[in-house]
């Protein structure tokens, strides 16, 4: 029997100190989770189309995924243990009889999210975890006004 679940997206990523702090939510609710710097960079990179060189990890993944003919079809934050959240990745593949099958695999939620981004696949959080979670809505509305505030006199230092 599965959880209830709340659908929510990236609404943003900051760099805060060492890690990299991602907002998820939706109209209702936002909450934030820290994640490695180098993951916060790769979500980033994913929500903006960003082309690279070479493939990182989480293009190695979609690659090998494609080349099974498997696809990401959702990922879950199922879970929150003393501040520590848990995810689940869940795959789809066909083979070729044209049986469909599907595949849930744990995993951190920082690269669930990263590549949900980059697959444009739907996220989800059980609904357990979306009324333990804080709601930060206001904080990054400061962050995110003060981000563009930024942004505006960096332009009008270069002009």
């Amino acid at each position: 029997m599965s959880k209830p679940v709340v659908e929510v997206q990236v609404r943003a990523v900051f760099a805060a100190g060492g890690d990299c702090a991602v907002f998820l939510g939706n109209e209702d609710k936002v909450f934030v989770m820290f994640v490695d710097q180098s993951v916060g960079r790769a979500i980033t990179m994913f929500m903006q189309g960003t082309q690279k060189e070479r493939p990182l990890t989480h293009d190695l993944l979609a690659n090998i995924l494609r080349a099974l003919e498997a696809k990401i079809e959702r990922v879950i934050v199922n879970d929150l243990k003393r501040s520590t959240y848990f995810a689940r990745l869940v795959l789809s593949a066909e083979n070729e009889s044209q049986q469909k099958k599907i595949i849930e695999i744990d995993a951190r939620p920082s690269d669930c999210i990263a590549m949900a981004t980059q697959q444009r696949a739907p996220i989800y959080v059980s609904l357990d975890v979306w009324d333990e979670v804080q709601d930060v809505t206001e904080v990054l509305r400061k962050m995110q006004e003060e981000s563009s505030q930024t942004e505006e006199s960096d332009q009008e230092e270069d002009s």
